[in-house]
């Protein structure tokens, strides 16, 4: 009897898992989707009409290609840096999804499709176009925030989310010393 139960209880835990995997790979087909349908939308209207003020003194739509990774960090590269930026985004994606069917809650799943989404995209723009379209310009006065996309957004948000997740994790296992 007691086989039959943990036998039940691995299938349950497997299934889970299962619709984790699945919830996380819906969140990273929505950032992915989202993010180049942007860039098909904004690098020909921003190359044809040059930056647009939507907030001023605040916020703007720019067009930037960033070859390097982060915030501009490594740009000029060669383009065996574009092929390195791209080959290291494709990794962590795979490490990311096998993560990700080992996952059995549902926020750290989104979490980690957003990142997968982000870094599939970004990794598009290398492959496609050489470099990653960057479009929102953050500013106040001459201080610029370096320009970013939807993908580096959704990297952001599910990196911070899943700093968020796991701390509030570690202070529940701490307080009922689970």
């Amino acid at each position: 009897m007691c086989s039959l139960l943990e036998r039940t209880n691995q299938n349950a835990s497997k299934q889970g898992q299962g619709l984790m995997a699945r919830i996380g790979l819906l969140a990273a087909i929505l950032v992915y989707a989202v993010d180049q349908i942007c860039k098909i939308l904004l690098i020909d209207h921003l190359q044809d009409t040059g930056p647009q003020i939507l907030i001023p003194d605040f916020f703007r739509l720019v067009m930037v290609w960033n070859t390097g990774i982060s915030f501009g960090i490594g740009s000029g590269g060669s383009r065996a840096m574009v092929w390195l930026f791209t080959s290291i985004s494709l990794f962590a994606s795979v490490c990311l999804t096998i993560w990700l069917t080992r996952t059995r809650q549902p926020l750290p799943s989104i979490f980690i499709g957003m990142i997968i989404g982000g870094a599939l995209g970004n990794a598009t723009d290398r492959v496609v176009h050489g470099a990653v379209a960057d479009f929102f310009d953050v500013y106040v006065g001459q201080y610029h925030w370096p320009a970013f996309n939807i993908a580096d957004t959704a990297i952001v948000i599910g990196v911070a989310g899943l700093a968020a997740n796991g701390l509030q994790h570690h202070r529940q296992h701490n307080k009922y010393g689970a």
